[in-house]
């Protein structure tokens, strides 16, 4: 497996200068594509890559909403998804149709757009933001009325946090709400010198047992930054592998397994180097969609 391996890494390798390519993989990738990529990061970190990079080829290894975001912000160049069955639940559960007849409910309302959402939903959109800086974006908007979209989680969170009123969309990442607080709980007794990280997209009762509520790009800033020993990671276990390649004296423990998201395990070394090979697939948003997309994700970008 490893001689295997280490040919398609090789193959992709000179596909790569032969295209021109940067390889952007997510936090949650498998290891072994996380280890090809030119840069792993979060959603926020893969949509400024990809706003900056000079590459003529993308190659996002993550999920769809993630290539469209590089797209909208890169329609000169080429953006390709490995697996195009590499979806996102929680961007299905807000359509345009339920979106625009929500708006009509509500006249006036500044629509905040989690960026896990489709182009189509971001054009329907006053701002998007990341679970990096939604509270900024929130605070950035002063006391306008806000319809958080899709995730009521993560929604809730920056409430919180900010103080601010707003309308929450029903969505929710199916990955972050199998963890629960029993199992932080749980995990804690194991280890209780350790500090609990979860994502803001995680069930409140979760987050109220918890010791830092992060995004994914936060936990890997906490865990080099600080100097915590033990961290109980509440997130998608594919975090692990690089927070552990970046912190090999400390001990790194998921709160629990179950937390996978499988889309995000479909792509695999042998899918990104057929990527490259055919140049597939290649993501395209409709020109009227991704300007409207633009204005939201730029507005966003704007925001540190």
């Amino acid at each position: 497996m490893i001689d295997k391996n280490n040919d398609i890494i090789g193959e992709i390798t000179k596909l790569k200068k032969q295209r021109n390519a940067i390889i952007l993989a997510h936090n949650y990738q498998r290891p072994e594509v996380q280890d090809i990529a030119d840069f792993v990061g979060d959603s926020l970190e893969l949509s400024q890559k990809a706003a900056k990079t000079n590459a003529n080829v993308l190659v996002l290894c993550g999920v769809n909403f993630m290539a469209e975001t590089a797209y909208i912000v890169n329609p000169k160049k080429v953006v390709l998804l490995p697996d195009m069955d590499s979806g996102c639940p929680m961007a299905d559960m807000v359509t345009v149709e339920a979106l625009i007849a929500k708006k009509k409910e509500l006249p006036g309302v500044t629509v905040v757009c989690y960026v896990n959402s489709t182009a189509a939903i971001k054009a329907e959109s006053d701002i998007c933001c990341t679970s990096a800086n939604a509270v900024k974006v929130v605070q950035s908007l002063g006391d306008k009325e806000i319809l958080f979209i899709p995730d009521k989680y993560l929604g809730q969170w920056v409430a919180e946090k900010t103080g601010h009123k707003m309308h929450l969309w029903p969505g929710f990442c199916p990955t972050h709400v199998r963890i629960s607080a029993g199992d932080i709980l749980e995990r804690k007794k194991g280890f209780p010198n350790a500090v609990t990280l979860v994502h803001p997209e995680c069930l409140p009762e979760a987050k109220a047992v918890a010791d830092e509520v992060l995004s994914t790009g936060g936990m890997i800033r906490y865990a080099r930054e600080s100097n915590v020993k033990e961290m109980i990671i509440g997130t998608e276990t594919g975090i692990i592998y690089r927070l552990q390649k970046e912190n090999p004296g400390k001990t790194l423990i998921p709160v629990t397994v179950k937390a996978v998201c499988p889309n995000m395990k479909r792509i695999t070394l042998e899918k990104v180097l057929w990527s490259l090979q055919k140049m597939e697939n290649r993501i395209v948003v409709p020109e009227d969609i991704r300007v409207r997309a633009l204005s939201s994700v730029e507005r966003m970008l704007a925001i540190v």
